[in-house]
């Protein structure tokens, strides 16, 4: 069934406009060609504006379900196109997709900035948000409301007819500077290559990195003539283990100068201009900055209640990073005679004092962490927590030959949950690092099959950069990847799990201070030995990770905890201070992140490098005035824990509350209120600190 009442041909075929008659309502990926999206999109566009000339023309009284629901269903079309492209653009994309993220991402922008700048719709939605109590409007249709008039009234929605001008060009201009910096990151990244080919600069490296290495050669078409060569990139699975382990600290140098160097050459001024425009736009609504703009919906609330928690933090933070760098320079000059430390010499020292303490090598467990035994055990505390079945499933497309599909079955009813895709390996059209997304959110949609409108199940998918197989090993994970993986699968549960009537209100569409909390909790559990003996077996022998081993996991968690802390608490620092701060006074932007960052530095600053000119969780994504949240949701996910301990790590009555009033609830309530109906209080600010030993 088509979605569109074009009688253009090249739309009627166009599968980004056609109702999905796949298994699941699954999108047909083996479908879609890069040239159907601009069409589509504009497509999309043309619905939903029709949608809203039905609202602004209609003459009878404004109610919820003529106005807020209409609203709400009005560009499903349009976010559908747009959902499917920006997840390519993100795991498969190539340079035609990045032209075209040009074209797409000011179409947005203005389809966005034609609605929450149109004074007709928005006197409708405040007729309702006026009348809600009259209309007795509560539970998700109030939250709905609210929801909407905020978004009218904080996007200039108020403001007069000269001032909506100026913010709809701003809101031009930004939309494609965050592609920009995004696509320097990723180019700079992929352009970097360490070619090694001594044998003798593979000294301290374990085999599989030298393995892995290798086979990266070969992709690359770098050996020849009988001659083995090995190839180090930026991506985690090369960097990580270069910094780790490599005996040449030559070339730790050179690689974490490349790695800190990213985009360095364009991107101080593409951010200086995101900022710039981005303070703009919070003064045009009447914001004293975008920090104040973006922190009014947040549970934080101001800047201020961010800089009080990170100050808080920071008293305690301080001197225990401080004493974690100390215990590793006096360690190195212990064995080498030397207490010299750069920043491209703490991991390698690290890994040997951790060693030294705990006797415990990465590199010792990565044979128990099988990538598919691990997503096993990622899928069995799903099933144990709350009672639901990941089961493979054949004849869903993918976007790539990489990606797996799940049906996601609620154990005690048999009905389906949802759609889960993995994507896990690292490639040169994907980003970087580690991400949830998805293909469809839960909740009301008006496009279905009979015309009626029905609620949904998601369709949702994890991305992460993992080592891959070679010619000889499977993919074993190092512990960090292990817990990434967790950390990710809890944003999955989050959206898999959710049970909201609203798109706009369901799964992770809550506060970005309270978004890591059912990511953040889920990598408790891998520390625990009772949940490791699930699926960390030995990938040769099959036998179960030993118990002294698990011991070990345990001892060392705390380890370096201080520093691990400081460095979080350094970037939500710079992401504040370039938030907070009239772009003005800011002439350059490596200076400027020199002299905000001091205070939480622990390392002297290095010449050429620079982390904001790579620092897309708040140039690219969506973490503006909110990397804080990580941190913020660590006292939450810390608090949530120590619940689930006091009870059993798998208790199903815990389990079900933190299923009943966080993962199934969206933000269809005040995240606080949801956590307090959860735990039965507000969370212990000092959980996290007693979970890293800090005090």
């Amino acid at each position: 069934m088509e979605i569109t009442n074009s009688t253009d041909p090249s739309l009627l075929n166009n599968p980004l406009l056609k109702l999905s008659t796949l298994p699941f309502g699954a999108f047909a990926f083996d479908k879609v060609e890069k040239k159907h999206f601009l069409p589509a999109l504009n497509e999309g566009v043309r619905i939903a504006q029709e949608a809203f000339e039905k609202i602004r023309q209609d003459k009878s009284k404004a109610s919820f379900e003529n106005t807020i629901l209409a609203l709400e269903t009005a560009p499903e079309v349009l976010n559908h196109v747009a959902k499917i492209f920006f997840n390519l653009v993100g795991t498969n994309t190539d340079d035609e997709m990045q032209a075209l993220t040009k074209e797409i991402a000011p179409i947005l922008a203005s389809f966005s900035s034609d609605l929450l700048l149109d004074q007709k719709i928005f006197s409708r939605v405040q007729s309702v948000w006026d009348a809600r109590t009259e209309l007795n409007l509560s539970g998700e249709e109030l939250r709905l409301t609210k929801k909407t008039y905020r978004d009218f009234a904080r996007n200039g929605a108020l403001l007069d007819a000269e001032t909506k001008a100026k913010l709809r060009a701003v809101d031009q201009a930004l939309s494609t500077l965050s592609p920009e910096f995004s696509d320097n990151v990723l180019k700079a990244t992929n352009d970097y290559k360490l070619v090694i080919e001594k044998r003798e600069d593979l000294e301290g490296l374990p085999e599989s990195a030298v393995e892995s290495f290798a086979e990266a050669a070969k992709e690359a078409g770098l050996d020849g003539a009988g001659k083995s060569k090995w190839l180090v990139t930026l991506q985690a699975p090369s960097f990580v283990p270069m910094m780790t382990y490599s005996a040449k600290r030559r070339l730790r140098e050179e690689l974490w100068m490349a790695y800190n160097a990213r985009a360095i050459a364009d991107n101080p001024a593409v951010l200086q201009k995101i900022v710039e425009l981005r303070h703009q736009r919070a003064l045009l609504l009447g914001y004293t900055t975008h920090a104040a703009f973006v922190l009014e919906e947040r549970m934080a609330a101001t800047p201020k209640g961010v800089n009080s928690f990170l100050e808080r933090l920071l008293v305690k933070v301080l001197p225990a990073a401080k004493r974690d760098l100390g215990d590793v320079r006096k360690f190195k000059k212990e064995v080498s005679g030397d207490d010299s430390l750069e920043p491209w010499d703490y991991a390698y020292w690290a890994e040997k004092l951790k060693m030294k303490l705990h006797d415990l090598d990465d590199e010792e467990l990565r044979p128990y962490f099988r990538l598919e035994n691990v997503v096993e055990g990622a899928f069995e505390h799903a099933r144990r927590l709350y009672a639901v079945t990941f089961k493979p499933v054949a004849g869903i497309p993918v976007h790539h030959p990489d990606v797996k599909t799940f049906e996601v079955i609620d154990d005690h009813t048999g009905k389906h949950v949802g759609l889960f895709y993995t994507d896990f390996f690292p490639r040169a059209s994907k980003r970087s690092g580690a991400w949830m997304t998805s293909f469809r959110e839960q909740g009301y949609y008006a496009w279905t099959a009979d015309g009626k409108g029905a609620i949904e199940r998601p369709h949702i998918a994890i991305v992460c950069n993992f080592t891959k197989p070679t010619a000889t090993n499977p993919s074993l994970l190092t512990f960090d990847e292990v817990r990434t993986l967790f950390h990710e699968f809890g944003h999955a549960l989050h959206g898999l799990l959710s049970d909201c009537k609203y798109v706009s209100l369901g799964g992770t569409n809550v506060y970005w201070d309270f978004v890591e909390l059912p990511s953040q909790i889920m990598e408790n559990w891998v520390g625990e030995r009772e949940a490791l003996a699930l699926f960390a077996k030995h990938y040769k022998s099959g036998e179960t990770i030993p118990i002294e081993l698990t011991e070990k996991i345990r001892k060392s968690s705390q380890f370096q905890a201080g520093y691990a802390a400081m460095r979080q608490i350094n970037f939500a620092t710079l992401d504040m201070a370039w938030h907070s701060t009239d772009p003005a006074s800011i002439s350059d932007a490596i200076s400027f992140e020199r002299s905000v960052t001091a205070p939480t530095t622990l390392f002297s600053p290095i010449d050429g490098t620079n982390s904001s000119a790579a620092f897309s969780h708040i140039f690219a994504g969506g973490y503006s005035a909110g990397y804080y949240s990580y941190k913020w949701a660590e006292v939450l996910d810390a608090d949530a824990f120590e619940f689930f301990k006091e009870s059993g790590l798998f208790n199903k009555e815990i389990a079900k509350k933190f299923r009943d009033h966080v993962l199934s609830k969206g933000s269809s309530e005040e995240p606080m209120e949801l956590y307090k109906k959860f735990r039965g209080r507000e969370p212990d600010p000092d959980a996290l600190l007693r979970r890293d030993g800090l005090i």
